[in-house]
């Protein structure tokens, strides 16, 4: 990145926050003893569905999820909290892990940029991203919008918290939350000395080093804290071609952060963090292959076809063998840095917040499409280098009042910039064109390359408030409206650079050559924006007919921005996607039984969704042609009940169990895809793609059941030692990972356990523990994957491994 851009963009991210603090630090009032209501946040002791062992029985949850500190069990809004405790248990720091601790999450991927998360079915239903469209689960970590799935899949370092929010949360969140919003929560500065240090060993070469210190610089005046980690796993699949170990990760991440406290009632926090993650990714491995459609038709030139012509051998269809022959280089290597500024500023009646942010991402991929050892598809990817910039200014009131409030606006700038190649090797022409003569197949492809650019731009502004009426002392009313405006425009630019030459070919072939070119990669130019006005809010009405008990009913409308279509795109699909409409009715109960020993959480949902935005792959009938592009569903939903329980049996033995039911289905998609083997009997639409009425069936990406259960203890061994467990199981049953519901990307059921038993010393100041994750050496599908060939592809999820850690405390 040029210097100087980086330091305006460095110099923004800090300019507002710093304005606010040279402001408020001049005007000193009597309120400057009062305490800051809006952040008085402090780590919970026992999370809904991540219990630490040792907590106080019926410790309060404190959480922020309406903007202001409250214990999660007077907010009537479903969510999930997880807390340090339990990452630390399980020994995962990764978004795409949250998943086995909260059961209404669904997080698979095919690599960080193309990962798929929904929230009760809604979100994102298959992991194929498009640079001109935003996912439905908004990702906040500390209080900053992260515009890009891709930024949050690094190692999270020095946790509080992680918040899912389930449902809309448009009013406060904004930013694309039709399906919910995971609220990240850092540990902020301490004046007090403390620390910790944390070094793990396992098998697959693992190895992390994780650390955090933090203290007084100026007594009373600057905090800081630092904290590191530094990850490295060796694959899990091995490459008999390259003779590499494949599927491997390797993650450094770092935060830095100070706290200035001028004042009693002013605090400013600034965030500074970087991270960078290297992969031998990502791979799929054959799971099968099909030759006939269900009518018995045979599929022209499939992969049994091509692979028989090319005199190829394939590996045995075993996916859990681990092993690939794949000869191409592929890789999933990004970075990451970014930096915010927080000021809080209590005036008396309310608090000023000012969160400044700028942030940058670079995805930089390689592919072997082909997932063999035959030189045919050299290059299939998209490198993107993002930009963002975000700026929210809000007031909320302290204390509390007959009338609550929390108003505000907000501005956020993103550009992805995207660079695509496409590039062909000798074993192309073979394999894509066999019924092409030879000699002017090849020269088409071999050597051919495509580059393409596009550079989708957001420009989104928003105005919001939310109240609280509270109408007695049991009865409360909240509204909130947030009205946004948001501009997308951008330019896709396909140029044909490479294998560009025709010698030796006659004008005719030459011609039917160019052709074949025009067919994989045409030469294309185009732009397109996008602009919109919309209007989301909710009304909740909620009850205490107890001091422990809270029921609520809720109904919120969302939107979602519209979005792009930045790619080579086929006839009769346009460049501007519609945007998406919520309309959402939940009801649910939180309770607390036996002096808090028991908590019980339920909650009962109905979300329509018109306008659906999905990316979607469909087959020319007759071909093993396809086409990617993202389009509107008319009209999906989801439906179900979910439920939470933590039951504290004693000061040091707790319990948890979380389950959801999810029926997500297409109500209206008439013109949805075709599934593969379904292909050959339908008639096709113009231009020969074929569709399929898929009103009825189920949404990808959704299993309808799912569950986690767990348990943690500890054991006094007598002075200050005592001994501790922790384990967890979670459940999902089957789903399709492709938008058709072929029945060949069906992943079947699975569950996964996790354990860690462990020994602390001298009041936990030194910990030792030994763990195993996937304990029971499950093996599972993360994605199945059928191509236009009848080639099933995996993704899968990781065996079972085990280690040691030890850990310091300051």
């Amino acid at each position: 990145m040029n210097p100087g851009r980086t330091f305006r963009f460095a110099a923004l991210a800090g300019a507002a926050p710093l304005a606010l603090l040279a402001q408020a630090a001049t005007a000193q009032t009597a309120a400057a003893g009062q305490q800051l209501a809006s952040n008085d946040v402090r780590a919970p002791d026992v999370a809904p569905g991540a219990a630490e062992g040792d907590g106080d029985v019926g410790a309060d949850v404190v959480v922020t999820a309406r903007r202001r500190s409250e214990r999660a069990q007077d907010v009537p809004i479903a969510l999930s909290v997880v807390n340090e405790e339990s990452l630390r248990a399980r020994g995962d720091y990764t978004l795409g892990t949250i998943q086995q601790s909260v059961p209404s999450l669904q997080v698979f991927s095919f690599n960080p940029r193309n990962t798929n998360v929904n929230i009760r079915g809604l979100g994102s239903n298959v992991a194929l991203t498009n640079d001109g469209l935003e996912n439905g689960v908004g990702i906040y970590i500390d209080q900053v919008y992260y515009g890009r799935l891709g930024q949050s899949l690094f190692e999270l370092v020095d946790l509080d918290r992680i918040e899912v929010l389930r449902g809309p949360q448009g009013t406060l969140f904004g930013k694309n939350t039709t399906a919910g919003a995971i609220n990240i929560t850092s540990k902020a500065p301490s004046f007090d000395l403390q620390g910790f240090g944390e070094a793990t060993i396992g098998d697959y070469g693992f190895h992390q080093l994780r650390g955090s210190i933090s203290g007084g610089l100026i007594d009373g005046l600057v905090a800081a804290r630092l904290s590191v980690s530094d990850t490295h796993r060796d694959g899990f699949i091995d490459d008999v071609t390259t003779h590499q170990k494949v599927h491997d990760f390797d993650n450094f991440s770092a935060r830095g952060q100070l706290l200035i406290t001028p004042a009693a009632n002013l605090t400013a926090r600034i965030i500074a963090d970087y991270g960078k993650q290297k992969q031998n990714c990502c791979i799929g491995v054959i799971a099968g292959a099909i030759t006939k459609y269900d009518n018995g038709a045979a599929i022209a030139n499939n992969f049994i076809d091509r692979i028989g012509r090319a005199g190829y051998t394939p590996l045995p269809f075993t996916p859990f063998a681990r092993v690939t022959d794949a000869d191409g280089h592929f890789q999933a290597n990004m970075d990451t840095w970014g930096i915010s500024g927080q000021v809080d500023w209590d005036v008396g009646p309310l608090t000023v917040t000012s969160v400044t942010a700028g942030r940058q991402w670079n995805w930089f991929p390689a592919n072997d499409a082909d997932s063999i050892a035959l030189p045919e598809m050299l290059k299939s990817q998209q490198q993107n280098n993002q930009r963002q910039f975000s700026q929210e200014l809000r007031i909320a009131s302290n204390g509390s009042h007959a009338i609550d409030y929390v108003a505000g606006a907000y501005y956020f700038y993103q550009v992805v910039r995207g660079y695509g190649a496409s590039a062909y090797g000798p074993a192309a022409a073979n394999w894509l064109f066999p019924t092409q003569d030879p000699v002017v197949a090849n020269a088409a492809t071999n050597g051919f390359e495509a580059d393409s650019k596009s550079n989708p731009t957001t420009h989104s502004y928003a105005l919001f408030g939310q109240t609280v009426w509270h109408i007695g002392d049991a009865l409360s009313l909240t509204t909130g409206l947030r009205f946004t405006h948001e501009k997308k425009a951008g330019s896709f630019v396909q140029q044909q650079v490479a294998g560009l030459s025709f010698a030796g070919l006659t004008p005719a072939q030459a011609a039917t050559a160019q052709a074949i070119r025009n067919q994989l990669n045409p030469n294309v130019a185009y732009s397109a924006e996008t602009k919109d006005d919309s209007l989301s809010g909710l009304a909740t009405l909620a009850w205490k007919p107890a001091q422990d008990v809270l029921v609520y009913a809720t109904y919120g409308r969302g939107n979602k921005s519209g979005g792009l279509n930045l790619s080579n795109l086929p006839a009769g699909v346009t460049a501007v996607v519609a945007p998406e409409k919520v309309d959402n009715y939940e009801i649910g109960v939180k309770s607390q039984l036996f002096e808090r020993a028991l908590t019980l959480n339920a909650a009962a949902f109905w979300t329509d969704v018109a306008n659906y935005q999905t990316a979607i792959t469909q087959q020319i009938v007759g071909t093993t042609n396809f086409r990617n592009y993202i389009t509107n569903i008319p009209l999906a939903r989801s439906r179900g009940i979910e439920a939470d329980a933590v039951w504290a049996v004693t000061s040091r033995v707790s319990l948890n169990l979380s389950g959801a039911y999810t029926d997500a289905y297409y109500v209206d998609y008439k013109q949805g895809p075709t599934p593969v083997e379904a292909l050959n009997p339908t008639p096709a639409q113009p231009g020969g793609f074929a569709s399929t009425d898929l009103s009825g069936k189920p949404l990808a990406g959704v299993p309808k059941w799912a569950f986690t259960a767990g348990g943690d203890f500890t054991q006094p061994l007598g002075g200050s030692t005592e001994l501790y467990g922790h384990a967890d199981y979670s459940w999902r049953s089957s789903f399709y990972t492709a938008v058709s519901d072929s029945r060949y990307s069906l992943v079947p059921s699975y569950g996964v356990g996790n354990a860690r038993i462990g020994v602390r010393l001298d009041d936990g100041r030194y910990d030792l523990s030994v763990w195993a994750k996937n304990l029971f050496d499950k093996d599972y599908f993360q994605t199945l994957t059928i191509a236009a060939t009848g080639l099933i592809t995996a993704n899968l999820g990781d065996p079972r491994t085990v280690g040691a850690t030890f850990r310091v405390r300051i």
